[in-house]
């Protein structure tokens, strides 16, 4: 199979390549004029800075964990654990670099037309949901290469599923601080602009005037596009590692046993050339219809990508490399079932795309819902709102629910990770159409600031319009994906624990086990749950309150400006931008810290708790820790999806009443009346609902079960002692 692991590396630096030549052409396009260079080197500047401050601290905490991993567990899982966090990293760098380089070269492309404003908006998103799906699939691949082939170790040992478990660590760490950082900043600045250019000082959005206005450019670039390649890096980097984790316990020992620990990779391969491919089939027609163009670039993935599964499992089996396997628990799986499960996979993530759209798209029943209850002011804007985040949990779920049915009937728990990585495989063409968003956001930004014709303009809000939904579709779709690669992770949780147990050495902490019940009859089992099921909402208040305090000194910070500097407001000064900058970047790295270490210590923390209580013994202790990653995983599904799409929806809500809303009654509203600036303050309140919670849970869903798994690794080494 040595040579297929290396077509899977080769599939890896296809995507990074791909990236790279499209990074070239797209330096070559116009950035405009003179002012609009100005806008841009300003945000450049400003997310350049944060990024490195940023990554400053998480190296710190980043450090500590490294000479943990290799004492407690060994050199390999040390080294994992530096690639994932690297990589996680590097991808998230790479997101920011292109999209402040895009925002003003669409700006000038949406001046030229609005086909090649949207050319230029989806090149950039595309370049880096290449690099993070080209550089996920390089990390997996290539450590997994380094440990089978270079080192010898085989794909079952210990040494090889240690390392890979660590690298999705290091990417977890990553991700969950870049997603909350990066929120914290760009929701701050956002909401404290709002509030005082806005409401106070009745100026537009974007305008020159507000001295948060940069910031706000820059956070979109900090925390949506290279948060959400930190975090779908991480998405994808962890799904692909738990599904070859428990492949190497279900199988050990058993035939095609190493080529069911390649699976996820080769899918992940085929699925990064069908991606590219798409890419090119996005295209404006005549109805110049924008969200028509980008699902026509998804779909033809989709289509391509379930295509290209069918030839590999054809191949597989014609090659005699895979045929029916048995599982450790007796379970006999067909080939084409796992097929099937994958199908299920890309089925799962048409339908959220599709209810997410529905729940966030300006054309539909809820938005429309919060732009009515505008009209009769602020508070039934937000109990709209609120009502909306809490029906468009409904659907997702029973989605996920049906998925796992389905997917368990074909092949067991396995079938539910071939299911995962199969929604993974297509995270490229995701992670284009989410990168899409900030980088118009942006230009409809420097296009205000530069005075450029209000046609630019209009042709970049309705970028931005799009961009809104895609961004909130996206979420949808990275929010199941994590819940489903969490249910993967919990299961391998389970199966490396009733694998400690049965080859237990004597007087080692495994040794008298015996099978862990997560029997409901069981206390601990009820405290576990309880534990983990507050996990999310803690989490959720803590990212809020931390948004909340930022917006408090951007607001503090514009409106000294605007009361020492009268000259701001006839425009005869500039506003101090890189104060508010300054500002937020303190704020966001000083409030990231304790909410992203949560879900870290959390298990440690309950593990050792009920480990100590008199009266326990270890089974309970790893029921309890086993019920907690349920927890977390049930309801951080909830809150994620909940505050993702009403925070999608309140946005769009504002942004129908700015283009001009005709209520029931058929009175229009627009930009400045009473029913705008009710939905401004719905805005308000989703903002960090969508932009910072919501997202960060994902992450923190999966950490909390990547803990779990070192925990037993670390317990397995003996090296604490106990």
């Amino acid at each position: 199979m040595t040579n297929y692991l290396w077509l899977v590396i080769a599939a890896g630096a296809l995507g990074v390549l791909y990236g790279a030549v499209q990074t070239a052409s797209l330096l070559k396009a116009s950035t405009g004029n003179d002012r609009m260079r100005e806008i841009a080197a300003a945000i450049q500047e400003g997310a350049s800075a944060y990024l490195r401050r940023q990554y400053m601290t998480i190296g710190m905490v980043g450090v500590v964990i490294l000479i943990a991993a290799w004492l407690l567990i060994g050199q390999w899982a040390a080294i994992g654990f530096l690639i994932g966090a690297v990589l996680s990293g590097a991808a998230g760098f790479a997101g920011m670099l292109i999209s402040v380089r895009a925002n003003v070269r669409t700006a000038q492309g949406a001046s030229e037309s609005l086909a090649r404003g949207l050319d230029l908006a989806f090149r950039s998103g595309a370049v880096t949901g290449m690099f993070v799906a080209g550089g996920a699939l390089l990390g997996v691949a290539g450590y997994y290469a380094l440990l089978t082939v270079g080192m010898g170790f085989e794909g079952t040992s210990r040494e090889v599923i240690d390392g890979l478990v660590a690298l999705g660590f290091g990417a977890s760490l990553i991700s969950i601080f870049a997603r909350l950082g990066g929120g914290i900043f760009t929701k701050g600045a956002d909401v404290g602009g709002d509030m005082v250019g806005k409401v106070e000082a009745g100026i537009p959005e974007d305008d020159p005037r507000n001295a948060a206005t940069i910031a706000d450019n820059v956070g979109d670039n900090v925390g949506d596009c290279a948060g959400m390649a930190a975090d779908l890096f991480e998405t994808y980097a962890v799904t692909t590692v738990a599904t070859m984790v428990l492949a190497a316990i279900f199988f050990r020992g058993q035939p095609y046993v190493d080529v069911m620990m390649l699976l996820p990779l080769l899918i992940c391969a085929v699925c990064i050339v069908t991606s590219i491919i798409g890419a090119f089939f996005v295209r404006l027609g005549k109805s110049q219809n924008i969200m028509g163009a980008l699902y026509q670039g998804l779909i033809v993935t989709g289509v391509l990508s379930a295509a290209a599964v069918f030839g590999l499992f054809q191949f597989l089996q014609g090659q005699d490399l895979l045929g029916p396997v048995t599982t450790s628990g007796g379970l006999v799986i067909e080939p084409m079932n796992l097929f099937w499960a994958g199908m299920v996979g890309l089925v799962v993530t048409a339908l959220i795309v599709v209810i997410t759209e529905y729940y966030t798209g300006t054309n539909y029943r809820p938005v429309k819902s919060v732009a009515n209850a505008s009209v009769s002011g602020h508070g039934t804007n937000v109990i709209q709102g609120l009502a909306m985040s809490l029906e468009a949990t409904a659907l997702p779920a029973l989605v996920i629910i049906v998925g796992i049915v389905v997917t368990y009937q074909l092949a067991g728990l396995f079938g539910i990770a071939i299911a995962t990585t199969t929604m993974l495989g297509v995270a490229g063409m995701i992670v284009a159409l989410d990168a899409f968003g900030p980088v118009t956001d942006n230009a409809g930004g420097i296009a205000e600031m530069a005075g450029l014709p209000p046609e630019v303009r209009h042709s970049t809000d309705a970028l931005d319009a799009v961009g809104n939904t895609t961004k909130a579709v996206t979420k949808g779709y990275a929010i199941g994906s994590a819940g489903l690669g969490a249910l993967v992770l919990f299961a391998a949780y389970t199966e490396d624990l009733k694998h400690f147990s049965a080859e237990a050495l004597p007087g080692s902490f495994f040794d008298g086990l015996g099978p862990v019940a997560f029997d409901l009859a069981n206390p601990y089992v009820v405290v576990g749950l309880l534990f983990g099921g507050l996990l999310p909402f803690l989490f959720g208040g803590m990212s809020m309150t931390a948004v909340g305090r930022a917006a408090e000194s951007v607001v503090a910070e514009v409106r000294r400006q605007f009361r020492e500097n009268p000259g701001i407001m006839t425009g005869e000064v500039k506003p101090e931008y890189g104060k508010a900058v300054d500002i937020l970047t303190s704020a966001a790295i000083k409030e990231m810290i304790v909410p992203s270490l949560l879900p870290v210590l959390s298990p440690i923390v309950l593990f050792t708790v009920v480990l100590m209580l008199p009266a326990t013994e270890k089974a309970d202790a790893f029921a309890a820790l086993g019920a907690m990653l349920m927890g977390v995983i049930v309801t951080g599904l909830f809150v994620a999806i909940s505050m993702t799409s009403g925070g999608g929806a309140w946005d769009n809500a504002k942004k129908v009443i700015e283009e001009g809303f005709t209520d029931r009654n058929g009175v229009v509203h627009g930009k400045g009346s009473e029913a705008h600036k009710a939905a401004v303050t719905g805005d308000t309140v989703g903002d960090p609902y969508k932009d910072t919670s919501g997202p960060a849970v994902n992450p923190m869903i999966k950490i909390t079960n990547i803990v779990a798994l070192l925990l037993l690794a670390v317990l397995a080494s003996g090296k604490l002692g106990i």
